[in-house]
């Protein structure tokens, strides 16, 4: 039981790697105000702004939790807005959608949480395996994705 625990601290304070910067505010407070096991990689994304192929970052998270996905979800983005992360100026941004698009300082990240593994990847694998479900609880995932921060089309 100890060994998943620290594995789990070392993942949690393993520095970022310099191309994921996007990601070190959203990945804290996932950690940390969420308490997820949370693993961030960089990524590249197709941005619709600008066309344009943009450097980024991608955190995937897993928890568990004695609230429904919903109530978790709500909570979530009731926390992300009280630690002073503000919705993006972007309208077409997912406003009645499960994801929804925060940016802080000159990061955009967009949070989307889920029931079940949906991904397949390798580090959804490792952050669920280290993710013990009490009896009660279920296990949920959130997966972000943060780039630059971009003005709002004209």
């Amino acid at each position: 039981m100890l060994l998943p625990i620290l594995f789990a601290l070392a993942v949690s304070s393993a520095p970022v790697a310099p191309d994921s910067a996007h990601c070190t505010a959203a990945a804290a407070f996932l950690r940390g105000t969420q308490h997820m096991v949370a693993e961030v990689e960089p990524d590249t994304f197709d941005d619709w702004r600008t066309h344009k192929r943009v450097p980024g970052c991608r955190i995937t998270a897993a928890c568990a939790s004695d609230l429904t996905v919903r109530n978790e979800a709500v909570r979530l983005y009731e926390r992300l807005r009280a630690a002073g992360w503000t919705r993006t100026p972007e309208p077409r941004d997912s406003p009645n959608e499960a994801s929804l698009r925060f940016r802080m300082a000159q990061s955009d990240c967009l949070f989307h949480v889920n029931t079940e593994a949906m991904l397949g990847t390798d580090a959804e694998g490792r952050v669920n395996d280290l993710v013990k479900v009490a009896p009660g609880m279920k296990r949920y995932q959130v997966f972000v994705m943060c780039m630059p921060a971009m003005p709002a089309p004209d």
